[in-house]
């Protein structure tokens, strides 16, 4: 689910009150007496009737993984603040200090979306990832595009930008396949800074997948989302470098690719769909392989490269098969 990040209620907190401002930024680095400090205050601000303070309160405390005190103050406070029942339903969605219960998490979400309030795009687009994937309730994709479309606001870079990137993956899926809405809504994402939709224009220019090939701009985009750490940008930009026959550059950046392994903290830093760094994995270990079995850009070692494609293989085989078949064909 996508959720309240903790520099948005560090930003509220020293942007609404001086005092606790003024105590932040005393030290060169926040101290645990600066962080004790500012609980008290917001503390005292709650217990008077500030429900702005509870809520910043509560996220400290959710933040910390003190999630029975996270509750407690959210739950005290969800009916006057939106953004402590988005929290709630988050907690009962993960099951995070309490059993998990989709259900009701999805209750909590549908009164948020309700809410004219800032997190009301955010909830828009969990729920459509739940009627996506069917968790907590009946699985539609027309239901997921809906509102997803809502959550996604025309390209409002104030609307949910994970609706908007999310939507031109769905364009993509044979089942509801739209190559000119996919190009369309990854653009839009990719203007209001999505590192993955910045990544799936690179390949759509590459192949000319809803849009006429570009091979420049194809590489521009690529380049851009990999350095931002998009390995299914880097993935593509390996095998660009090495269909480009710059072989020492797709050996360099494919073998540092083949040594990602946590794909899950990947996931979590870059925002990126695990399935889709499995697949830039893949690729950058093929096209690797590919030069040390032949030894351009790196010295050859066909037993090192052997050991790659198996990996390969077994990371992705419909992506290593499609691979195989152009060394067959000469593609590759």
């Amino acid at each position: 689910m996508e959720k309240i990040t903790t520099s948005k209620f560090l930003n509220a907190i020293t942007e609404n009150y001086k005092d606790i401002r003024e105590e932040m930024m005393q030290p060169a680095e926040i101290s645990a007496e600066s962080v004790e400090k500012t609980l008290n205050l917001l503390k005292e601000k709650a217990e008077s009737g500030d429900s702005h303070a509870a809520f910043l309160l509560g996220q400290i405390h959710y933040e910390e993984g003190r999630y029975t005190e996270a509750e407690m103050i959210f739950d005290g406070i969800k009916d006057e603040d939106p953004r402590a029942l988005y929290q709630l339903a988050v907690m009962y969605y993960d099951g995070l200090g309490t059993e998990e219960d989709l259900g009701k998490a999805m209750e909590l979400m549908r009164r948020v979306a309700l809410w004219d309030s800032s997190v009301r795009h955010a909830a828009l687009y969990n729920l459509g990832r739940a009627y996506l994937e069917g968790y907590g309730v009946q699985e539609s994709s027309a239901e997921a595009e809906r509102l997803w479309l809502l959550a996604a606001d025309d390209g409002n870079p104030n609307a949910s930008v994970e609706a908007q990137s999310s939507l031109g993956m769905f364009y993509c899926r044979p089942e509801t396949l739209d190559l000119t809405k996919a190009f369309l809504w990854h653009s839009e994402a990719c203007g209001n800074g999505s590192v993955e939709s910045q990544g799936a224009l690179g390949v759509m220019y590459l192949y000319g997948l809803g849009v006429q090939k570009d091979p420049d701009s194809a590489l521009f985009c690529l380049k851009a989302s990999a350095e931002r750490g998009n390995v299914y940008a880097q993935g593509h930009l390996t095998a660009c470098y090495y269909q480009r026959k710059l072989y020492s550059r797709a050996a360099a950046l494919g073998e540092r690719v083949c040594g990602y392994e946590d794909i899950s903290a990947i996931a979590r830093h870059t925002g990126c769909v695990e399935e889709f760094i499995r697949k830039g994995i893949t690729i950058a270990m093929f096209y690797f392989a590919r030069c040390l079995y032949l030894g351009r850009g790196v010295l050859q070692n066909r037993d090192r490269a052997k050991a790659y494609f198996t990996q390969a293989a077994r990371m992705d085989p419909e992506i290593c098969q499609e691979l195989q078949m152009n060394v067959v064909l000469g593609r590759i």
